[in-house]
C-alpha cells in the first residue's frame, strides 16, 4: 500500500537481458557445492509464504500525512477495501485497494515478489492516477515483522522509504511507510493503515469504471488461455543463429476494475522450462500501457515496455544495454482476431532505423468451457 507515490528508477535487471542469454539447461540450473576447503553455507529462511497472511479481504482504515517532512501534523483518514490473492503459483500476490476520504478517492495495485534465490520480496506499487510503477521496495520478515526499505527521490531529495508490517493476527495486521531524509538515524511515519478481515462476499472494491476509456479496454481482446507457439533466436544480436522452438500457454485476467491485466506464461522446450509473469498497466494521463515483466529466476520487475493500440496493432518501446550494447527494444502485437494472433520482439542498435526480429509468439485461444 505504498500511496505517497515518489520517482520510479530503473531496476537493476531487464527483461530483454533474460531473453537474450541461452537458455539453461538442466547442468546448469542443478545446484552446485561449496568449494573445496571453503566454508558451508548458512541456510536462510525460504520466505515464499510469508504474506500467506495477507491473502483474502480486509476492511481498512488508513491516514496519510498531509505534506511528510515538512513538520506538519495534519493527518488524512480513509476507510476502504484491501483484496489480495496469490498469482504465479504462489510465488506472487496481487494486491487491490480502493479507499474513500475528505480529499477523494484512492485506488492502489501492489504486486509482491518472491526472489527465491535472494530469499527477499519486492513490493512494486502504482495508483491508478498514473498507472506506472513506483520504486518497488525490497526486504523480508524476521520474527513475524516485515521490513522492507528503497531510496528514492521526494522532493527534489535523496530519502530512504521504509514499509513495515507488524502486529499480525488472522484476523488484523498494520502497515506503515516512513520516509527517512538523514540516511535512517530517524523515520517519520506518514501512511499507516490497520486492516481487519471481511469475509470476501460481504465487500466489494467498486472501482472507478464509469471513468474507464476505450483504451482502457485494448487487451480485452487477449482476456482468456491461450496456446502458445514460441521462437526465440538464441543470439539476437549476431548475424544468422539459431531458433529454438518452445510451447506452453498464457492466461490473462483483467484486475484493477479493468485498468491492468496479468499474464501468467509458461513454456517448456527441449531442455528448459521458463515461467514469466506480465502485469499491464494503463496510464489515463498519457493514454500508453506500460508492460512489466518478471521471470521465475529472479522475480525481479523489468525495465517497463511503454506504448499503444493504433487501428488494432500495438507497439511498445523501451532502450536497453544488452551485453555491452545499447538497443532498442520494440514489442508489437499484430494480427489481432478473437481466435489467433501473433505478436513479436525486435532490436535496434542503430537508433530505431533498422529491426532484428528475436522473439515470435503465435497465440490460438483455448475454447472455454
Amino acid at each position: 500500500m505504498h500511496p505517497i507515490r515518489l520517482r520510479r528508477l530503473t531496476p537493476a535487471i531487464a527483461w530483454v537481458a533474460i531473453l537474450s542469454s541461452p537458455l539453461p539447461t538442466f547442468s546448469q540450473t542443478a545446484s552446485k557445492g561449496p568449494p573445496s576447503g571453503s566454508e558451508p553455507a548458512v541456510a536462510l529462511r525460504d520466505g515464499q509464504h510469508d504474506f500467506d497472511f495477507k491473502i483474502g479481504t480486509w476492511a481498512t482504515h488508513i491516514r496519510k500525512l498531509q505534506k511528510p517532512l515538512s513538520g506538519s501534523s495534519t493527518w488524512i483518514d480513509f476507510n476502504g477495501t484491501v483484496a489480495v490473492r496469490k498469482v504465479w503459483d504462489g510465488r506472487a500476490a496481487l494486491e487491490e485497494i480502493a479507499a474513500d476520504g475528505p480529499s477523494g478517492r484512492f485506488e492502489g495495485l501492489t504486486l509482491f515478489l518472491y526472489n527465491a534465490s535472494a530469499h527477499q520480496w519486492s513490493l512494486n506499487f502504482a495508483n491508478s492516477d498514473e498507472g506506472t510503477f513506483s520504486q518497488p521496495c525490497i526486504g523480508s520478515f524476521h520474527d513475524g515483522r516485515g521490513e522492507f526499505i528503497d531510496q528514492e527521490t521526494y522532493q527534489g531529495r535523496a530519502i530512504l522509504v521504509r514499509i513495515i508490517w507488524s502486529d499480525i493476527t488472522p484476523t488484523s495486521h498494520r502497515f506503515e511507510q516512513s520516509f527517512s531524509d538523514n540516511e535512517g538515524k530517524t523515520w517519520e511515519p506518514n501512511f499507516t493503515a490497520m486492516l481487519t478481515r471481511a469475509p470476501d462476499s460481504a465487500v466489494s472494491l467498486n472501482f472507478r469504471t464509469a471513468e474507464m476509456t476505450r483504451e482502457d479496454h485494448d487487451f480485452d481482446w487477449q482476456l482468456g488461455r491461450w496456446r502458445l507457439e514460441t521462437s526465440r533466436l538464441e543470439h539476437p544480436l549476431k548475424e544468422g543463429g539459431k531458433w529454438i522452438p518452445l510451447t506452453g500457454t498464457v492466461d490473462v485476467e483483467r484486475v484493477w476494475g479493468g485498468r491492468a491485466n496479468l499474464a501468467e506464461i509458461h513454456l517448456d522446450g527441449a531442455s528448459s522450462h521458463l515461467e514469466f509473469l506480465s502485469l499491464r498497466l494503463y496510464n489515463p494521463n498519457a493514454h500508453q500501457w506500460s508492460l512489466n515483466f518478471a521471470s521465475s529466476g529472479d522475480a525481479t520487475l523489468s525495465t517497463p515496455m511503454v506504448g499503444e493500440f493504433k487501428n488494432g496493432r500495438g507497439e511498445f518501446y523501451d532502450h536497453e544495454v544488452v551485453g555491452d550494447r545499447s538497443v532498442f527494444v520494440r514489442f508489437v502485437f499484430d494480427g489481432l482476431t478473437s481466435g489467433e494472433t501473433r505478436d513479436e520482439q525486435a532490436f535496434s542498435s542503430d537508433g530505431g532505423k533498422t529491426w532484428k526480429v528475436n522473439w515470435i509468439n503465435k497465440q490460438a485461444r483455448v475454447p472455454s468451457h
